[in-house]
C-alpha cells in the first residue's frame, strides 16, 4: 500500500492573514468548502486573533457559523492566548492549534510573551482542555512552534532551543507538535537534524511540519521531513501566505505543488489535484492576483497516450 501523507490545509488562515485584500467571512467559508470538496480532511479554518492586529482574520465566529457540520472534516482554530482559547470554545471548532514561538524575539513581537510565559500559557490551555475532555466535550489540541529554523529578530535558532520547547510540550501531553519555518530559511539538512531531535524529545507525539517558500526551499524541506519519517505536513492552496509579524516572510508551500510531488513519488494524499488547482485559481481571482504556485501556472502533467 502507498504510504499515506496527511495534508493540513492552512490557506484560509495562514494563507489569507498577510494578504492586502480582506475577504468577507462568506468568501472565506466558501474557500474552506471548496478545499474540503478537493479532498482536504483537516483545515486551519480560522484564527482567533484581535481584528485590530490581523483584520484579515476578523469574523472567525461568522466563518464557523457558515460551515455546515461535517463529521468527516476537522476545522482547526488557531489561538495565541487564553482569550483566543475562550473564543475558540464558543465557536465550535473541532481542533485548537496553539501557536507559540521557539524564540523570545518573535514571541514578544507576535504575542507579547517570551518563551517561558508562552509555555506557562500552554500549560493552562492543556489543563482547560483536559477538563473538557474528561467531560467528553473537549476539542483535539495541538501546538505549533514557529521560527524553528530561524527568527527575524533573534537570528539562528539552535537545535537545543527546539528540543527545549518540544520537550515541554511533550511533558504536557501534547499528542501533535508542529515545527514551523516561519520565514523560510530552513534547508533539507537542518530539517532532518531538527526533526530527528524533536522526535527523540517527544517520541509519543505526532510530528507535523510547516514550511514557507520564501527562499525556494519548501519542497526540498518537505522531502527531507518525509524522509525523516514525518507523515503530516501543512500546505496552503495556491502558495499564498505569510506572517504580518515576520518581515519578509512569504507564502507557504503550495498544496497543489506538494500533492503533485508526493503523488509522483508514490505517496497517497487523498487530494484531488485538479480540484485543488481550480481552487487556487478561484482564490487568486478573489485576491485580485495570480497565486504563486507552480501548478496553478503550469497545470498537472498529462503524458501523451
Amino acid at each position: 500500500m502507498p504510504r499515506p501523507i496527511q495534508i493540513v490545509e492552512v490557506g484560509p488562515r495562514d494563507g489569507l492573514q498577510n494578504e492586502k485584500v480582506v475577504l468577507s467571512p462568506e468568501d472565506r467559508a466558501e474557500f474552506i468548502q471548496r478545499l474540503e470538496k478537493a479532498g482536504v480532511t483537516r483545515i486551519e479554518a480560522v484564527s482567533f486573533v484581535h481584528p485590530g492586529r490581523v483584520p484579515q482574520m476578523a469574523g472567525a465566529e461568522e466563518v464557523m457559523a457558515a460551515l455546515p457540520a461535517d463529521p468527516s472534516r476537522s476545522r482547526i482554530g488557531l489561538v495565541l492566548n487564553l482569550k483566543g482559547w475562550d473564543r475558540a470554545m464558543e465557536s465550535g471548532v473541532d481542533e485548537v492549534n496553539v501557536a507559540l514561538s521557539a524564540t523570545d524575539g518573535f514571541g514578544l513581537k507576535n504575542q507579547g510573551m517570551g518563551v517561558s510565559d508562552q509555555l506557562a500559557m500552554l500549560a493552562e490551555i492543556v489543563s482547560r482542555a483536559s477538563n473538557m475532555t474528561g467531560a467528553g466535550t473537549g476539542p483535539r489540541l495541538s501546538v505549533t512552534f514557529s521560527t524553528v529554523w530561524g527568527c527575524p529578530f533573534d537570528g539562528e535558532v539552535s537545535t537545543d532551543q527546539v528540543v527545549s520547547v518540544v520537550s515541554e510540550a511533550a511533558r504536557l501531553g501534547l499528542k501533535e507538535i508542529a515545527l514551523a519555518d516561519t520565514i523560510g530559511v530552513g534547508d533539507p539538512w537542518s530539517v532532518r537534524r531538527k526533526v530527528e531531535a524533536a522526535r527523540a524529545a517527544a517520541p509519543d507525539a505526532t510530528l507535523r511540519v510547516h514550511f514557507h517558500d520564501t527562499r525556494n526551499t519548501a519542497l526540498a524541506n518537505a522531502y527531507a521531513a518525509i524522509e525523516a519519517g514525518v507523515d503530516v505536513l501543512d500546505a496552503s492552496c495556491g502558495g499564498i501566505g505569510g506572517c504580518p509579524f515576520a518581515p519578509g516572510a512569504t507564502g507557504n508551500v503550495a498544496t497543489e505543488d506538494l500533492v503533485y510531488m508526493l503523488e509522483r513519488g508514490g505517496f497517497q494524499t487523498g487530494v484531488d489535484l485538479n480540484a485543488m488547482i481550480e481552487t487556487a485559481l478561484w482564490i487568486g481571482d478573489r485576491l485580485g492576483r495570480p497565486t504563486p504556485s507552480a501548478l496553478s501556472r503550469a497545470g498537472p502533467f498529462r503524458p501523451r497516450a
